[in-house]
């Protein structure tokens, strides 16, 4: 029997697999034959997805107000430059009188 290299699953095929392991509707070694991954390591990715799916929720709310809060500041920074050219205009066209 030949050696079989070593192959780098993606994240998304990690998590396809894992959660058809939880879903329980088949065995672990029918999904092994399924996906060509040992049962252990299917049942490693399922353990690791159920274990962490908290954090998986969390941090999606986290990064959205992150990013809610950078658009945020970038805009105010755009209205105080925009207020700054509308005022120094005015004042050289002479309507800021």
């Amino acid at each position: 029997m030949a050696k079989r290299t070593r192959r780098n699953h993606s994240p998304a095929f990690k998590a396809k697999v894992a959660l058809a392991a939880v879903r329980g509707d088949r065995t672990l070694a029918e999904l092994a034959e399924q996906f060509d991954v040992p049962p252990n390591q299917i049942q490693d990715w399922k353990q690791k997805l159920v274990t962490k799916a908290d954090t998986v929720f969390g941090a999606g709310l986290a990064d959205a107000s992150s990013d809610h809060e950078q658009i945020q500041q970038k805009l105010h920074a755009k209205i105080g430059q925009l207020t700054m050219e509308k005022d120094f205009l005015a004042t050289a066209l002479g309507h800021g009188r």
